[in-house]
């Protein structure tokens, strides 16, 4: 009945290598941003911008915006989210705006804001390019 769109591609950054990582139990205030694949699974209180990829772990807490390519969140958003790919998983919580292009939602995961979904307009990649 529901056929997958060939083009769609599954998100695949817990293959990724993770240059870096915000463990648990540490908390860091300011803003992040670099161009590698993050993991965060303690709390960020400051926006997150990385070109790589972003990886939310289900201790993990940002109250910020994030801005980034790729996205897979297991815990807690407070604040806008803009990915070209994001995935919310059953355990995550977004409390804020999304702008996806494409985006999963598992059963069991809240989603509290507005969500914009088109392709990003190409000004806002250079952007991510540039972190």
């Amino acid at each position: 009945m529901f056929k997958k769109n060939k083009d769609a591609k599954s998100l695949d950054l817990n293959q990724q290598e993770i240059s870096t990582l915000i463990g648990h139990g540490y908390e860091i205030n300011g803003e992040i941003s670099g161009k590698s694949v993050i993991r965060i699974d303690g709390k960020v209180t400051g926006n997150v911008t990385t070109e790589g990829g972003f990886i939310l772990g289900d201790k993990g807490i940002v109250i910020g915006n994030i801005k980034t390519k790729s996205a897979i969140i297991y815990g807690t958003v407070t604040g806008n989210v803009q990915a070209v790919q994001l995935e919310i998983k059953k355990t995550g919580v977004v409390n804020g705006d999304i702008k996806t292009e494409t985006l999963e939602i598992e059963l069991g995961a809240q989603y509290n804001g507005k969500l914009e979904m088109k392709q990003i307009i190409k000004s806002e990649e250079k952007v991510l390019k540039a972190v």
